[in-house]
């Protein structure tokens, strides 16, 4: 009889763990749809292999002023963090700053979370390959071992860590369903995230770059051109390749980076190549949001205003007015249901002496409809004069089709900003 009553307690006593189990993890809130926070220091440095294949080759990284330095050994038996491994700890640092934007008190490095919220917001999944490919993941970030000088102090000239330090993933033995994770991060990244300074706002598109060196760009661009404004920054691609670690031999990588700048399809940031022909080619990053600006600048000193003053054979040139008054007159027609009515013919661009004139051009009506009805709550005068500075700024861009075109540009700003709206 008292082994029954022994039995019973010691049933009871586990339920009840599991439970506290359950409610630890099952009650807690929902990060699923966090602002996504980088952390700055390790954006724009070589903290992570580029490479999908294991590497096991340490990444030793020394400043061009020796002012700082970063080290990076793989485990042999798991290899080196990746870059795609960095996403959880993205994931980490953002789950980290909404907590305390959210006013929650007593942060601690170990962070408790849903296992399926985390794999969703990187865009890894929720099968069953995914959920292994964050535990190789988490075993890589906890085995890397990191020793560098970034925030040394008086008394330590440098730190040595590892990503995380350790991870627990709770499974219920009945139903093998994942209970949730509990992730204990190194007091250097953590003290680091902890201050809101160190944390950049990112794209949750991001998580859509494919390549390796094109994760890192992203990330170091958004460093670098981030707080920069319509100037941008500019840097050297072998200032770049010392800079991300890569195991390419400099002219590979060289290649590389020359095809993430023509295709510029990284979000947030626009790519252009400086000096491409010469020796010590430079890479000029800056925020999409800032091109307008930038445009306007470089047609004031180079081009000529896309709407005023250059006379273009056989055309009456179009004041910005009377411009801005035909658009307002296209947009009125619209909403009015008068989608089909005839427009101006928009002028061909034409050349004078070398350089590309531009008059004003209207969207034909049936493409500015499909516009609105496909890319819905932008200000498409707005995006319109940018197509413009856009044009004017690359004149081997101009289109066939001007109307076409413009489609095109609105549904990419549309695809790479969406999620602003």
């Amino acid at each position: 009889m008292a082994v029954a009553d022994d039995q019973d307690g010691e049933l009871k006593t586990a339920l009840k763990e599991r439970k506290v189990q359950f409610e630890m993890f099952f009650t807690l809130p929902d990060f699923s749809d966090i602002s996504l926070r980088d952390y700055q220091e390790t954006m724009q440095r070589p903290f992570f292999s580029l490479a999908k294949r294991k590497r096991v080759k340490p990444i030793e990284y020394v400043s061009p002023d020796k002012s700082v330095t970063v080290h990076v050994s793989p485990n042999p038996a798991y290899g080196m963090a990746t870059i795609w491994d960095a996403d959880i700890m993205i994931y980490l640092a953002s789950h980290l700053n909404e907590m305390r934007e959210r006013g929650i008190n007593d942060l601690s490095p170990v962070v408790r979370l849903q296992p399926g919220d985390l794999l969703k917001r990187i865009c890894w999944g929720t099968s069953g390959r995914a959920y292994e490919r964050l535990v190789s993941a988490l075993d890589r970030l906890q085995a890397t071992t990191i020793k560098t000088n970034i925030r040394a102090s008086a008394k330590s000239r440098e730190t040595t860590f590892s990503w995380i330090d350790s991870y627990t993933h709770l499974v219920d033995e009945r139903t093998q369903r994942s209970l949730g994770m509990e992730i204990t991060l190194s007091k250097w990244f953590f003290d680091g995230v902890m201050d809101k300074r160190n944390v950049l706002s990112i794209s949750p598109l991001y998580f859509e770059i494919t390549s390796g060196l094109g994760k890192w760009l992203y990330r170091a661009s958004r460093k670098h051109a981030g707080g920069n404004g319509a100037d941008g920054f500019t840097i050297g691609f072998e200032t770049l390749h010392q800079k991300s670690g890569s195991e390419s031999s400099y002219p590979v990588f060289k290649r590389k980076l020359l095809d993430l700048a023509r295709a510029n399809e990284l979000p947030d940031i626009s790519l252009e190549v400086m000096d491409a022909d010469s020796a010590k080619p430079k890479l000029h990053m800056v925020m999409r949001r800032h091109l307008g600006e930038r445009m306007k600048r470089r047609r004031k000193s180079d081009l000529p205003s896309p709407f005023t003053g250059s006379e273009v054979a056989g055309d009456t040139p179009m004041d910005q007015g009377a411009a801005r008054d035909l658009i307002a007159q296209v947009a009125r027609g619209l909403a009015a249901g008068d989608a089909k009515r005839t427009l101006p013919p928009s002028p061909a661009p034409k050349r004078a002496n070398g350089r590309l004139l531009l008059a004003a051009r209207i969207v034909d009506a049936d493409v500015l409809e499909a516009i609105h009805s496909d890319f819905p709550g932008w200000d498409y005068d707005a995006l319109l004069q940018r197509f413009d500075a856009f044009l004017g700024a690359n004149p081997s861009e101009l289109p066939r089709n001007y109307s076409r075109r413009f489609y095109g540009f609105v549904k990419e700003h549309h695809r790479r900003n969406k999620y602003r709206l």
